[in-house]
């Protein structure tokens, strides 16, 4: 009986106008909050969750008020696939049905995987520079370098999800433990005004000269959180100190053990190709007169020394470069003209939107052209 309820449930027609109703609300509400939220905010809480929370400004506590976009969807889709499984049998006359909703089980299956797996980066480079990566705008790493080698450089990159967990992270390929002190999404860092009495945030490096103060975080489009952290290398047998690391500071510290030299660096993640891009020319149009932008261009080069590849490509708007299962856009440039601001997109589902319009489309093709070939066949027989 209970398991009569739940199918009756899951494939009720009631339960697909609810989901979709929720859908659109969630929409306009979602879109509203980006107002006081920002775009990135407002898509993790809305869209990005399986709840929506809200509470007083100054309390700590909230309450789930509206399903999130991950629960709506999840909920349809099973809505989806369970009418099927139990109501529709696959004969000729249902073959455009079966089109459109395996197009629609298609679309949402796609949209997740395009929030799990996806990712949007960017590229700076300026006229004559090479880079084989790409950095994250709004996610941080701990880099521990080690250069004692001439030739190269052995890098460990802790991402700022481990690092927001505040415990002791042991990487594997490193004879010592990183134990994180603090840590500060948002922060800002200055020199240690002279004469204060207070402790210093750290023991070693600039950490004895600086001062961290912890920011809200942000939530506008063109602003970023500047994060930082306090750190401690543990070694097996003593503590090696204490180091301040953030993104405000320019250069990586430096400290010796066991004969060998590391270096410590928070910095935006990285994301590492097989090949590089060099900027070899930027050029900004305007319109005649005005100050106006016209185009923007970037001529660069790229290598790939493991295949021999090695051409030029022209990325303008509208005009991306393709490859590797990257897209590469014209987003921004450098005041002096000098420098270009790649983004660069990972999407291995971008293909399913596309075909899942394909899809319905086709579906509700065969399907009109089945009903209406049917009745001219019925009249012309009468």
């Amino acid at each position: 009986m209970v398991f009569d309820r739940l199918i009756g449930f899951f494939t009720s027609m009631r339960l697909t106008v609810v989901c979709l109703a929720l859908s659109i609300l969630l929409v306009f509400l979602g879109t509203l909050a980006q107002v006081d939220m920002g775009l990135y905010k407002a898509q993790n809480e809305f869209f990005r969750s399986f709840f929506v929370f809200w509470g007083p400004k100054a309390a700590s506590w909230k309450i789930p008020v509206l399903p999130g976009g991950y629960l709506v969807g999840g909920v349809l889709l099973i809505n989806l696939v369970a009418s099927h499984i139990m109501r529709f049998k696959l004969t000729r006359a249902k073959v455009g049905i079966w089109l459109v909703h395996f197009g629609l089980i298609l679309l949402l299956l796609g949209q997740l995987g395009t929030d799990l797996v996806s990712r949007e980066s960017s590229l700076h480079l300026r006229e004559g520079e090479a880079k084989n990566y790409s950095e994250a705008d709004r996610q941080a790493e701990l880099a521990i370098i080690d250069v004692t080698d001439k030739d190269t450089d052995k890098v460990v990159a802790i991402p700022q999800g481990l690092l927001m967990r505040k415990k002791e992270i042991q990487p594997g390929d490193l004879p010592f433990a990183v134990r994180v002190r603090k840590f500060f999404a948002n922060s800002a860092v200055k020199d240690r005004p002279a004469g204060a009495t207070d402790a210093p945030p750290a023991t070693e490096g600039i950490g004895p000269n600086a001062t961290v103060k912890e920011l809200p975080r942000v939530s506008e489009m063109d602003v970023r959180d500047v994060p930082s952290a306090i750190v401690e290398i543990q070694a097996a047998d003593r503590s090696l100190g204490t180091w301040l690391v953030s993104e405000y500071i320019e250069r990586p510290q430096q400290f010796t053990y066991n004969n060998r030299t590391y270096k410590l660096e928070l910095r935006p993640r990285r994301y590492y190709n097989a090949f590089t891009i060099r900027l070899l020319e930027f050029q900004h149009d305007i319109y005649p007169g005005t100050d106006i932008p016209k185009n923007f261009s970037s001529r660069v080069q790229l290598q790939r020394p493991a295949t021999g590849e090695n051409r030029e490509i022209k990325i303008y708007m509208n005009n991306p470069l393709r490859y590797a299962g990257e897209t590469y856009y014209q987003a921004s440039f450098d005041r002096d003209d000098h420098g270009t601001i790649l983004q660069v997109v990972h999407n291995p589902s971008w293909l399913t939107p596309y075909l899942s319009c394909v899809l319905v489309g086709v579906g509700l093709v065969i399907q009109f052209m089945t009903h209406l070939l049917g009745f001219s066949f019925k009249r012309r027989t009468a």
